[in-house]
């Protein structure tokens, strides 16, 4: 198992029961083989460029020990979820 970070951009105006369900969502596609370290919600934030005519977002900063399969799923999921506006996952330095 290795170490990762992602972070996602939310939809700023996505409700926060939604934005949970979501959340927890991606939550369990880390935690079906792995495990979820830390998770921090940074809130509203103002973006470098606009995305889609909005100049913020949402961000949400998790940090996770998984394999690969899981993490090409995440990337799937997030790719594919209308309420992600952007997303990013990197390996962390052993």
């Amino acid at each position: 198992m290795r170490k990762y970070e992602a972070v996602f951009i939310f939809v700023p105006s996505l409700e926060e029961e939604k934005r949970n369900q979501l959340l927890d969502r991606l939550k369990g596609i880390i935690e079906s083989d792995g495990t979820v370290t830390n998770v921090e919600e940074w809130g509203i934030r103002k973006l470098a460029y606009e995305i889609n005519d909005r100049t913020e977002g949402y961000y949400v900063i998790i940090n996770f020990e998984t394999n690969t399969e899981t993490v090409e799923e995440l990337n799937r999921v997030a790719k594919i979820s209308d309420n992600i506006m952007r997303h990013m996952v990197v390996r962390e330095d052993e």
